[in-house]
Protein backbone atom coordinates (compact mmCIF):
# COMPACT_ATOMS: atom_id res chain seq x y z
CA UNK A 1 0.00 0.00 0.00
CA UNK A 2 1.23 3.49 -0.79
CA UNK A 3 2.48 5.58 2.10
CA UNK A 4 0.07 8.37 3.14
CA UNK A 5 1.26 11.98 2.87
CA UNK A 6 3.27 13.33 5.80
CA UNK A 7 1.83 15.76 8.30
CA UNK A 8 3.13 19.27 8.91
CA UNK A 9 6.13 17.99 10.90
CA UNK A 10 7.17 15.70 8.07
CA UNK A 11 6.56 12.57 10.14
CA UNK A 12 3.51 10.46 10.80
CA UNK A 13 2.45 9.29 14.26
CA UNK A 14 1.48 5.59 14.33
CA UNK A 15 -2.26 6.25 14.47
CA UNK A 16 -1.95 8.71 11.58
CA UNK A 17 -0.86 5.76 9.45
CA UNK A 18 -4.11 3.89 10.15
CA UNK A 19 -6.65 3.52 7.39
CA UNK A 20 -10.41 3.74 7.81
CA UNK A 21 -10.66 -0.04 8.03
CA UNK A 22 -7.98 -0.19 10.72
CA UNK A 23 -9.73 2.53 12.76
CA UNK A 24 -13.01 0.65 12.41
CA UNK A 25 -11.40 -2.64 13.46
CA UNK A 26 -9.75 -0.98 16.47
CA UNK A 27 -13.00 0.70 17.47
CA UNK A 28 -15.03 -2.48 17.08
CA UNK A 29 -12.50 -4.56 19.05
CA UNK A 30 -12.37 -1.96 21.83
CA UNK A 31 -16.16 -1.80 22.00
CA UNK A 32 -16.36 -5.59 22.04
CA UNK A 33 -13.78 -5.78 24.87
CA UNK A 34 -15.73 -3.26 26.96
CA UNK A 35 -19.01 -5.03 26.22
CA UNK A 36 -17.47 -8.41 27.12
CA UNK A 37 -16.26 -7.06 30.47
CA UNK A 38 -19.62 -5.50 31.19
CA UNK A 39 -21.39 -8.62 29.97
CA UNK A 40 -19.25 -10.78 32.26
CA UNK A 41 -20.00 -8.49 35.20
CA UNK A 42 -23.70 -8.59 34.35
CA UNK A 43 -23.61 -12.39 34.10
CA UNK A 44 -21.87 -12.59 37.50
CA UNK A 45 -24.46 -10.30 39.04
CA UNK A 46 -27.28 -12.36 37.56
CA UNK A 47 -25.67 -15.58 38.78
CA UNK A 48 -25.17 -14.13 42.27
CA UNK A 49 -28.75 -12.92 42.34
CA UNK A 50 -29.92 -16.35 41.27
CA UNK A 51 -27.77 -17.94 44.00
CA UNK A 52 -29.07 -15.63 46.72
CA UNK A 53 -32.63 -16.09 45.53
CA UNK A 54 -32.19 -19.85 45.54
CA UNK A 55 -30.66 -19.72 49.04
CA UNK A 56 -33.53 -17.70 50.40
CA UNK A 57 -36.33 -19.47 48.53
CA UNK A 58 -35.03 -23.02 48.58
CA UNK A 59 -33.12 -23.06 51.91
CA UNK A 60 -33.57 -20.27 54.43
CA UNK A 61 -37.31 -19.71 54.13
CA UNK A 62 -38.27 -23.43 53.97
CA UNK A 63 -35.93 -24.20 56.91
CA UNK A 64 -37.48 -21.44 59.01
CA UNK A 65 -40.96 -22.62 58.08
CA UNK A 66 -40.08 -26.21 58.98
CA UNK A 67 -38.66 -25.05 62.34
CA UNK A 68 -41.90 -23.22 63.06
CA UNK A 69 -43.85 -26.36 62.09
CA UNK A 70 -41.62 -28.43 64.38
CA UNK A 71 -42.37 -26.08 67.26
CA UNK A 72 -46.07 -26.22 66.40
CA UNK A 73 -45.93 -30.04 66.37
CA UNK A 74 -44.27 -29.98 69.83
CA UNK A 75 -46.95 -27.64 71.16
CA UNK A 76 -49.61 -29.98 69.83
CA UNK A 77 -47.92 -32.85 71.68
CA UNK A 78 -47.78 -30.87 74.94
CA UNK A 79 -51.42 -29.85 74.54
CA UNK A 80 -52.53 -33.46 73.95
CA UNK A 81 -50.56 -34.79 76.95
CA UNK A 82 -51.88 -32.08 79.26
CA UNK A 83 -55.49 -32.65 78.13
CA UNK A 84 -55.26 -36.41 78.59
CA UNK A 85 -53.63 -35.99 81.97
CA UNK A 86 -56.44 -33.77 83.19
CA UNK A 87 -59.44 -35.61 81.69
CA UNK A 88 -58.30 -39.19 81.14
CA UNK A 89 -60.04 -39.20 77.75
CA UNK A 90 -58.06 -41.04 75.07
CA UNK A 91 -59.32 -38.80 72.30
CA UNK A 92 -57.28 -35.97 73.82
CA UNK A 93 -54.17 -37.90 72.77
CA UNK A 94 -54.98 -37.27 69.08
CA UNK A 95 -53.03 -33.96 68.97
CA UNK A 96 -50.13 -35.76 70.62
CA UNK A 97 -50.18 -38.55 68.06
CA UNK A 98 -50.50 -36.09 65.14
CA UNK A 99 -47.76 -33.96 66.68
CA UNK A 100 -45.40 -36.91 66.65
CA UNK A 101 -46.05 -37.45 62.93
CA UNK A 102 -45.63 -33.74 62.21
CA UNK A 103 -42.44 -33.70 64.28
CA UNK A 104 -40.96 -36.54 62.25
CA UNK A 105 -41.91 -34.83 58.93
CA UNK A 106 -40.52 -31.46 60.07
CA UNK A 107 -37.29 -33.03 61.32
CA UNK A 108 -36.77 -34.94 58.06
CA UNK A 109 -37.41 -31.77 56.11
CA UNK A 110 -35.02 -29.77 58.28
CA UNK A 111 -32.24 -32.34 57.98
CA UNK A 112 -32.60 -32.26 54.20
CA UNK A 113 -32.58 -28.44 54.07
CA UNK A 114 -29.78 -28.02 56.63
CA UNK A 115 -27.47 -30.65 55.15
CA UNK A 116 -23.98 -29.22 55.03
CA UNK A 117 -24.81 -26.39 57.50
CA UNK A 118 -23.38 -27.57 60.88
CA UNK A 119 -24.64 -24.82 63.18
CA UNK A 120 -28.35 -25.10 62.31
CA UNK A 121 -27.99 -28.92 62.47
CA UNK A 122 -26.47 -28.59 65.95
CA UNK A 123 -29.41 -26.40 66.95
CA UNK A 124 -31.78 -29.05 65.59
CA UNK A 125 -29.97 -31.77 67.55
CA UNK A 126 -30.27 -29.73 70.76
CA UNK A 127 -33.97 -29.22 70.15
CA UNK A 128 -34.46 -32.94 69.55
CA UNK A 129 -32.44 -33.77 72.64
CA UNK A 130 -34.68 -31.51 74.76
CA UNK A 131 -37.76 -33.02 73.10
CA UNK A 132 -36.49 -36.52 73.84
CA UNK A 133 -35.96 -35.61 77.49
CA UNK A 134 -39.48 -34.16 77.79
CA UNK A 135 -41.04 -37.11 76.01
CA UNK A 136 -39.16 -39.62 78.09
CA UNK A 137 -40.02 -37.95 81.40
CA UNK A 138 -43.54 -36.68 80.68
CA UNK A 139 -45.15 -37.45 77.36
CA UNK A 140 -44.65 -41.17 76.95
CA UNK A 141 -45.38 -42.07 80.66
CA UNK A 142 -48.61 -40.03 80.65
CA UNK A 143 -49.65 -41.37 77.25
CA UNK A 144 -48.94 -44.93 78.43
CA UNK A 145 -50.93 -44.57 81.69
CA UNK A 146 -54.35 -46.13 81.80
CA UNK A 147 -57.38 -43.92 82.15
CA UNK A 148 -57.92 -43.16 85.87
CA UNK A 149 -54.23 -43.35 86.69
CA UNK A 150 -53.05 -40.74 84.26
CA UNK A 151 -53.82 -37.93 86.67
CA UNK A 152 -51.50 -39.37 89.31
CA UNK A 153 -48.72 -39.78 86.69
CA UNK A 154 -49.26 -36.31 85.38
CA UNK A 155 -49.17 -34.87 88.90
CA UNK A 156 -45.87 -36.59 89.61
CA UNK A 157 -44.23 -35.23 86.38
CA UNK A 158 -45.78 -31.80 86.22
CA UNK A 159 -42.92 -29.88 87.76
CA UNK A 160 -40.22 -31.76 85.85
CA UNK A 161 -42.26 -31.63 82.62
CA UNK A 162 -42.71 -27.87 82.70
CA UNK A 163 -38.98 -27.28 83.07
CA UNK A 164 -38.14 -29.76 80.29
CA UNK A 165 -40.70 -28.26 77.88
CA UNK A 166 -39.43 -24.75 78.63
CA UNK A 167 -35.99 -26.03 77.66
CA UNK A 168 -37.54 -27.38 74.41
CA UNK A 169 -39.07 -24.00 73.71
CA UNK A 170 -35.79 -22.22 74.45
CA UNK A 171 -33.85 -24.54 72.10
CA UNK A 172 -36.50 -24.10 69.37
CA UNK A 173 -36.32 -20.33 69.82
CA UNK A 174 -32.54 -20.44 69.40
CA UNK A 175 -32.95 -22.56 66.29
CA UNK A 176 -35.56 -20.26 64.81
CA UNK A 177 -33.54 -17.16 65.63
CA UNK A 178 -30.51 -18.60 63.82
CA UNK A 179 -32.60 -19.58 60.81
CA UNK A 180 -34.29 -16.17 60.83
CA UNK A 181 -30.89 -14.52 60.95
CA UNK A 182 -29.72 -16.60 57.98
CA UNK A 183 -32.89 -15.74 56.08
CA UNK A 184 -32.44 -12.04 56.86
CA UNK A 185 -28.82 -12.25 55.75
CA UNK A 186 -29.84 -13.93 52.48
CA UNK A 187 -32.54 -11.31 51.99
CA UNK A 188 -30.07 -8.50 52.61
CA UNK A 189 -27.57 -10.09 50.20
CA UNK A 190 -30.31 -10.41 47.59
CA UNK A 191 -31.24 -6.75 48.11
CA UNK A 192 -27.60 -5.76 47.67
CA UNK A 193 -27.32 -7.87 44.54
CA UNK A 194 -30.51 -6.29 43.19
CA UNK A 195 -29.03 -2.84 43.75
CA UNK A 196 -25.74 -3.94 42.20
CA UNK A 197 -27.60 -5.48 39.27
CA UNK A 198 -29.48 -2.25 38.69
CA UNK A 199 -26.23 -0.30 38.76
CA UNK A 200 -24.47 -2.79 36.48
CA UNK A 201 -27.18 -2.81 33.86
CA UNK A 202 -27.55 0.95 34.09
CA UNK A 203 -23.79 1.20 33.55
CA UNK A 204 -24.04 -1.19 30.60
CA UNK A 205 -26.79 0.93 29.07
CA UNK A 206 -24.80 4.12 29.65
CA UNK A 207 -21.63 2.54 28.23
CA UNK A 208 -23.51 1.29 25.17
CA UNK A 209 -24.96 4.75 24.70
CA UNK A 210 -21.50 6.29 25.11
CA UNK A 211 -20.07 3.77 22.65
CA UNK A 212 -22.79 4.66 20.14
CA UNK A 213 -22.03 8.36 20.63
CA UNK A 214 -18.28 7.71 20.33
CA UNK A 215 -18.78 5.61 17.19
CA UNK A 216 -21.01 8.25 15.64
CA UNK A 217 -18.66 11.07 16.58
CA UNK A 218 -15.62 9.04 15.50
CA UNK A 219 -17.20 8.31 12.12
CA UNK A 220 -18.20 11.96 11.80
CA UNK A 221 -14.76 13.29 12.66
CA UNK A 222 -12.71 10.51 11.07
CA UNK A 223 -14.73 9.69 7.95
CA UNK A 224 -17.78 11.85 7.32
CA UNK A 225 -16.17 15.23 7.99
CA UNK A 226 -13.02 14.53 5.90
CA UNK A 227 -15.23 13.15 3.12
CA UNK A 228 -17.43 16.24 3.25
CA UNK A 229 -14.33 18.45 3.12
CA UNK A 230 -12.96 16.42 0.20
CA UNK A 231 -16.34 16.56 -1.58
CA UNK A 232 -16.49 20.32 -1.04
CA UNK A 233 -12.98 20.73 -2.47
CA UNK A 234 -13.86 18.52 -5.43
CA UNK A 235 -17.08 20.46 -6.09
CA UNK A 236 -15.17 23.74 -6.03
CA UNK A 237 -12.56 22.35 -8.43
CA UNK A 238 -15.24 20.88 -10.72
CA UNK A 239 -17.03 24.22 -10.56
CA UNK A 240 -14.05 25.92 -12.17
CA UNK A 241 -11.81 26.86 -9.21
CA UNK A 242 -8.84 24.89 -10.51
CA UNK A 243 -6.42 26.85 -8.33
CA UNK A 244 -8.24 25.76 -5.13
CA UNK A 245 -5.99 23.21 -3.32
CA UNK A 246 -7.44 19.97 -1.97
CA UNK A 247 -6.75 19.38 1.72
CA UNK A 248 -4.67 16.19 2.09
CA UNK A 249 -3.98 16.36 5.84
CA UNK A 250 -7.21 15.24 7.49
CA UNK A 251 -8.86 11.88 7.97
CA UNK A 252 -7.50 8.31 7.96
CA UNK A 253 -4.58 7.29 5.78
CA UNK A 254 -6.65 5.96 2.88
CA UNK A 255 -8.76 9.12 2.75
CA UNK A 256 -5.59 11.21 2.76
CA UNK A 257 -4.26 9.08 -0.08
CA UNK A 258 -7.50 9.64 -1.98
CA UNK A 259 -7.26 13.38 -1.32
CA UNK A 260 -3.63 13.33 -2.49
CA UNK A 261 -4.68 11.58 -5.72
CA UNK A 262 -7.44 14.14 -6.26
CA UNK A 263 -4.96 16.97 -5.57
CA UNK A 264 -2.52 15.45 -8.08
CA UNK A 265 -5.33 15.21 -10.62
CA UNK A 266 -6.29 18.83 -9.91
CA UNK A 267 -2.73 19.98 -10.46
CA UNK A 268 -2.52 18.01 -13.67
CA UNK A 269 -5.81 19.50 -14.84
CA UNK A 270 -4.62 22.98 -13.90
CA UNK A 271 -1.43 22.43 -15.88
CA UNK A 272 -3.38 21.02 -18.83
CA UNK A 273 -5.81 23.94 -18.71
CA UNK A 274 -2.96 26.42 -18.56
CA UNK A 275 -1.40 24.68 -21.53
CA UNK A 276 -4.80 24.59 -23.27
CA UNK A 277 -5.21 28.33 -22.66
CA UNK A 278 -1.79 28.96 -24.16
CA UNK A 279 -2.64 26.67 -27.07
CA UNK A 280 -5.98 28.42 -27.54
CA UNK A 281 -4.28 31.80 -27.64
CA UNK A 282 -1.81 30.41 -30.16
CA UNK A 283 -4.68 28.90 -32.18
CA UNK A 284 -6.51 32.22 -32.06
CA UNK A 285 -3.41 33.90 -33.45
CA UNK A 286 -3.09 31.20 -36.10
CA UNK A 287 -6.81 31.48 -36.92
CA UNK A 288 -6.38 35.23 -37.36
CA UNK A 289 -3.40 34.53 -39.61
CA UNK A 290 -5.46 31.99 -41.55
CA UNK A 291 -8.33 34.41 -41.95
CA UNK A 292 -5.89 37.02 -43.19
CA UNK A 293 -4.28 34.45 -45.47
CA UNK A 294 -7.69 33.36 -46.78
CA UNK A 295 -8.57 36.95 -47.49
CA UNK A 296 -5.33 37.31 -49.40
CA UNK A 297 -6.07 34.08 -51.27
CA UNK A 298 -9.52 35.38 -52.16
CA UNK A 299 -7.88 38.51 -53.49
CA UNK A 300 -5.36 36.43 -55.36
CA UNK A 301 -8.17 34.28 -56.80
CA UNK A 302 -9.91 37.42 -57.99
CA UNK A 303 -6.71 38.68 -59.55
CA UNK A 304 -5.98 35.28 -61.08
CA UNK A 305 -9.47 35.01 -62.55
CA UNK A 306 -9.45 38.51 -64.03
CA UNK A 307 -6.11 40.28 -64.15
CA UNK A 308 -3.93 37.26 -64.98
CA UNK A 309 -6.23 35.97 -67.68
CA UNK A 310 -6.50 39.30 -69.45
CA UNK A 311 -2.82 39.34 -70.56
CA UNK A 312 -3.16 35.74 -71.70
CA UNK A 313 -6.17 36.61 -73.80
CA UNK A 314 -4.24 39.54 -75.29
CA UNK A 315 -1.24 37.35 -76.06
CA UNK A 316 -3.43 34.77 -77.78
CA UNK A 317 -5.51 37.40 -79.62
CA UNK A 318 -2.56 39.45 -80.89
CA UNK A 319 -0.67 36.33 -81.90
CA UNK A 320 -3.66 35.25 -83.95
CA UNK A 321 -3.99 38.79 -85.45
CA UNK A 322 -0.27 38.73 -86.22
CA UNK A 323 -0.70 35.39 -87.97
CA UNK A 324 -3.67 36.58 -90.04
CA UNK A 325 -2.19 39.96 -91.01
CA UNK A 326 1.27 38.74 -91.87
CA UNK A 327 0.39 35.27 -93.07
CA UNK A 328 1.90 35.90 -96.52
CA UNK A 329 5.12 37.24 -95.00
CA UNK A 330 5.70 34.50 -92.42
CA UNK A 331 7.21 31.14 -93.16
CA UNK A 332 6.01 27.81 -91.86
CA UNK A 333 8.27 27.91 -88.80
CA UNK A 334 6.88 31.32 -87.76
CA UNK A 335 3.34 29.99 -88.06
CA UNK A 336 4.36 27.06 -85.90
CA UNK A 337 5.85 29.41 -83.25
CA UNK A 338 2.68 31.49 -83.24
CA UNK A 339 0.57 28.34 -82.83
CA UNK A 340 2.77 27.29 -79.90
CA UNK A 341 2.29 30.70 -78.26
CA UNK A 342 -1.51 30.62 -78.71
CA UNK A 343 -1.70 27.03 -77.42
CA UNK A 344 0.45 27.91 -74.39
CA UNK A 345 -1.73 30.91 -73.57
CA UNK A 346 -4.89 28.83 -73.88
CA UNK A 347 -3.48 26.04 -71.72
CA UNK A 348 -2.31 28.57 -69.16
CA UNK A 349 -5.80 30.04 -69.05
CA UNK A 350 -7.31 26.56 -68.67
CA UNK A 351 -4.83 25.71 -65.92
CA UNK A 352 -5.72 28.90 -64.02
CA UNK A 353 -9.44 28.09 -64.25
CA UNK A 354 -8.82 24.53 -63.05
CA UNK A 355 -6.73 25.72 -60.10
CA UNK A 356 -9.41 28.21 -59.14
CA UNK A 357 -12.05 25.50 -59.26
CA UNK A 358 -9.85 23.18 -57.15
CA UNK A 359 -9.20 25.85 -54.51
CA UNK A 360 -12.90 26.73 -54.23
CA UNK A 361 -14.01 23.18 -53.29
CA UNK A 362 -15.58 23.42 -49.84
CA UNK A 363 -14.67 27.10 -49.53
CA UNK A 364 -16.80 29.09 -51.92
CA UNK A 365 -20.57 28.82 -52.29
CA UNK A 366 -20.70 25.68 -50.09
CA UNK A 367 -24.44 25.37 -49.49
CA UNK A 368 -25.83 21.98 -48.40
CA UNK A 369 -29.23 20.87 -49.61
CA UNK A 370 -31.16 17.73 -50.47
CA UNK A 371 -29.68 16.48 -53.76
CA UNK A 372 -31.55 13.98 -55.96
CA UNK A 373 -28.67 12.08 -57.57
CA UNK A 374 -30.94 10.69 -60.29
CA UNK A 375 -31.77 14.19 -61.47
CA UNK A 376 -28.20 15.41 -60.96
CA UNK A 377 -26.85 12.56 -63.11
CA UNK A 378 -29.34 13.40 -65.87
CA UNK A 379 -28.22 17.04 -65.79
CA UNK A 380 -24.56 16.00 -65.88
CA UNK A 381 -25.10 13.67 -68.84
CA UNK A 382 -26.81 16.53 -70.69
CA UNK A 383 -23.76 18.76 -70.10
CA UNK A 384 -21.36 16.14 -71.51
CA UNK A 385 -23.81 14.89 -74.12
CA UNK A 386 -21.49 15.75 -77.03
CA UNK A 387 -18.61 13.65 -75.60
CA UNK A 388 -20.99 10.77 -74.90
CA UNK A 389 -22.37 10.90 -78.42
CA UNK A 390 -18.96 11.13 -80.13
CA UNK A 391 -17.50 8.24 -78.11
CA UNK A 392 -20.60 6.04 -78.37
CA UNK A 393 -20.53 5.59 -74.60
CA UNK A 394 -23.29 3.68 -72.83
CA UNK A 395 -23.99 4.92 -69.28
CA UNK A 396 -26.10 2.80 -66.91
CA UNK A 397 -26.76 3.16 -63.21
CA UNK A 398 -28.45 1.62 -60.18
CA UNK A 399 -31.31 3.49 -58.48
CA UNK A 400 -29.64 6.52 -56.94
CA UNK A 401 -30.64 8.05 -53.57
CA UNK A 402 -31.25 11.57 -52.38
CA UNK A 403 -28.43 12.88 -50.17
CA UNK A 404 -27.67 16.01 -48.19
CA UNK A 405 -24.72 17.62 -49.96
CA UNK A 406 -23.51 20.54 -52.04
CA UNK A 407 -25.23 20.05 -55.43
CA UNK A 408 -22.62 22.05 -57.39
CA UNK A 409 -19.72 20.00 -56.02
CA UNK A 410 -21.49 16.65 -56.53
CA UNK A 411 -22.16 17.75 -60.12
CA UNK A 412 -18.43 18.42 -60.56
CA UNK A 413 -17.67 14.99 -59.01
CA UNK A 414 -19.96 13.09 -61.41
CA UNK A 415 -18.83 15.13 -64.40
CA UNK A 416 -15.13 14.51 -63.72
CA UNK A 417 -15.59 10.76 -63.16
CA UNK A 418 -17.75 10.31 -66.29
CA UNK A 419 -15.48 12.39 -68.56
CA UNK A 420 -12.48 10.43 -67.28
CA UNK A 421 -14.20 7.14 -68.11
CA UNK A 422 -14.98 8.46 -71.62
CA UNK A 423 -11.56 10.01 -72.22
CA UNK A 424 -9.49 7.03 -71.13
CA UNK A 425 -11.51 4.50 -73.11
CA UNK A 426 -10.07 1.48 -74.86
CA UNK A 427 -9.39 2.07 -78.59
CA UNK A 428 -10.93 -1.27 -79.60
CA UNK A 429 -14.33 -1.00 -77.87
CA UNK A 430 -16.90 1.71 -77.06
CA UNK A 431 -17.06 2.91 -73.43
CA UNK A 432 -19.44 1.14 -71.08
CA UNK A 433 -19.92 2.99 -67.81
CA UNK A 434 -21.96 1.82 -64.83
CA UNK A 435 -22.72 3.75 -61.65
CA UNK A 436 -23.61 1.54 -58.67
CA UNK A 437 -24.98 2.57 -55.28
CA UNK A 438 -25.22 0.47 -52.09
CA UNK A 439 -26.58 1.74 -48.76
CA UNK A 440 -24.66 1.13 -45.53
CA UNK A 441 -25.31 1.79 -41.84
CA UNK A 442 -23.61 5.20 -41.96
CA UNK A 443 -22.94 5.99 -45.61
CA UNK A 444 -23.75 5.19 -49.22
CA UNK A 445 -21.06 3.44 -51.26
CA UNK A 446 -20.89 4.49 -54.91
CA UNK A 447 -18.73 3.14 -57.72
CA UNK A 448 -18.11 4.37 -61.28
CA UNK A 449 -16.83 1.42 -63.35
CA UNK A 450 -15.77 1.48 -67.01
CA UNK A 451 -14.14 -0.83 -69.54
CA UNK A 452 -11.33 1.53 -70.45
CA UNK A 453 -7.54 1.27 -70.32
CA UNK A 454 -7.51 0.93 -66.52
CA UNK A 455 -5.07 2.12 -63.84
CA UNK A 456 -2.17 0.04 -62.57
CA UNK A 457 -2.25 -0.96 -58.89
CA UNK A 458 1.05 0.85 -58.31
CA UNK A 459 -0.62 4.13 -59.35
CA UNK A 460 -3.80 3.72 -57.24
CA UNK A 461 -2.77 6.45 -54.77
CA UNK A 462 -0.75 8.62 -57.10
CA UNK A 463 -3.67 9.46 -59.39
CA UNK A 464 -5.37 11.50 -56.62
CA UNK A 465 -2.37 13.86 -56.26
CA UNK A 466 -2.74 17.17 -58.09
CA UNK A 467 -0.80 17.52 -61.37
CA UNK A 468 0.14 13.81 -61.37
CA UNK A 469 -0.16 12.39 -64.89
CA UNK A 470 0.31 8.83 -66.13
CA UNK A 471 0.26 9.73 -69.86
CA UNK A 472 1.72 12.46 -71.99
CA UNK A 473 -0.34 15.49 -72.93
CA UNK A 474 -0.14 14.51 -76.60
CA UNK A 475 -1.79 11.15 -75.84
CA UNK A 476 -4.41 12.45 -73.43
CA UNK A 477 -4.81 16.23 -73.00
CA UNK A 478 -5.47 17.78 -69.61
CA UNK A 479 -3.82 19.26 -66.52
CA UNK A 480 -3.95 16.31 -64.03
CA UNK A 481 -6.37 17.99 -61.60
CA UNK A 482 -9.57 15.98 -62.13
CA UNK A 483 -9.18 13.11 -59.63
CA UNK A 484 -7.49 15.39 -57.10
CA UNK A 485 -10.59 17.58 -57.24
CA UNK A 486 -12.82 14.49 -56.87
CA UNK A 487 -10.92 13.45 -53.73
CA UNK A 488 -11.22 16.93 -52.26
CA UNK A 489 -14.98 17.02 -52.93
CA UNK A 490 -15.58 13.57 -51.39
CA UNK A 491 -13.46 14.25 -48.31
CA UNK A 492 -15.15 17.62 -47.83
CA UNK A 493 -18.46 15.75 -47.61
CA UNK A 494 -17.00 13.37 -45.01
CA UNK A 495 -16.42 10.39 -47.32
CA UNK A 496 -13.49 8.58 -48.88
CA UNK A 497 -12.44 7.69 -52.42
CA UNK A 498 -10.12 5.01 -53.82
CA UNK A 499 -9.29 3.02 -56.93
CA UNK A 500 -10.41 -0.62 -56.92
CA UNK A 501 -7.05 -2.17 -57.84
CA UNK A 502 -8.57 -5.66 -58.35
CA UNK A 503 -11.11 -4.52 -60.93
CA UNK A 504 -10.39 -5.50 -64.56
CA UNK A 505 -10.64 -4.77 -67.37
CA UNK A 506 -11.02 -1.03 -66.99
CA UNK A 507 -11.19 1.28 -64.01
CA UNK A 508 -13.48 1.29 -60.99
CA UNK A 509 -13.51 4.36 -58.73
CA UNK A 510 -15.24 3.72 -55.36
CA UNK A 511 -16.30 6.56 -53.06
CA UNK A 512 -18.58 6.97 -50.04
CA UNK A 513 -20.97 9.74 -49.03
CA UNK A 514 -22.56 9.94 -45.54
CA UNK A 515 -26.26 9.35 -45.04
CA UNK A 516 -28.52 12.43 -44.78
CA UNK A 517 -28.09 14.38 -41.56
CA UNK A 518 -30.77 16.38 -39.77
CA UNK A 519 -28.37 19.28 -39.28
CA UNK A 520 -27.05 20.83 -42.49
CA UNK A 521 -23.79 22.82 -42.48
CA UNK A 522 -24.30 26.53 -42.87
CA UNK A 523 -23.47 27.97 -46.27
CA UNK A 524 -20.20 29.88 -46.55
CA UNK A 525 -20.26 33.53 -47.69
CA UNK A 526 -20.64 33.84 -51.45
CA UNK A 527 -17.52 34.61 -53.45
CA UNK A 528 -16.39 34.08 -56.99
CA UNK A 529 -18.45 31.33 -58.71
CA UNK A 530 -16.58 28.10 -59.43
CA UNK A 531 -15.80 27.27 -63.01
CA UNK A 532 -16.85 23.84 -64.19
CA UNK A 533 -14.25 22.04 -66.37
CA UNK A 534 -15.15 21.87 -69.98
CA UNK A 535 -16.07 18.42 -71.34
CA UNK A 536 -12.85 18.22 -73.31
CA UNK A 537 -10.54 19.04 -70.38
CA UNK A 538 -8.43 16.41 -68.64
CA UNK A 539 -9.91 15.33 -65.27
CA UNK A 540 -7.92 12.21 -64.33
CA UNK A 541 -4.29 11.80 -63.46
CA UNK A 542 -3.55 8.84 -65.66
Amino acid sequence: MRRPPDDASGRLTPWRRWTTGEWLRAGVLSALAVLLVLGGLGAWVLAQAATDTSTMVDHSSPALTSAVRLESALLDQETGIRGYGLTGRRDYLTPYTQGLADQKSAVDRLRTLLAGDPKPLADLDRVLARVETWQAVVARPVAAAAPGTQAQVATLTVAKGKADFDAVRAAAAVQQNRLQAERDSARASLDRIDVLRAWVFTTIAVVILLLAVLVFEGLRRGVTKPLEALSDDVRRVSGGEFDHPVDTGTGPADLRLLAADVEAMRRRLAEELAFADQTRLLLDDQAADLRRSNAELEQFAYVASHDLQEPLRKVASFCQLLQRRYADKLDERADQYIAFAVDGANRMQTLINDLLAFSRVGRVNAAYAAVDLEQLLETTLDSIGLAVEESGAVVTHDPLPTLTADPTQLGMLLQNLLTNAIKFRSPDRPPEIHISAEPGPDAWTFAVADNGIGIGAEYADRVFVIFQRLHTRDAYPGNGIGLAMCKKIVEYHGGSIAVDAEYAPGTRIVFTLPLPSEELPAALPPALPPALPRPGDDTESQ
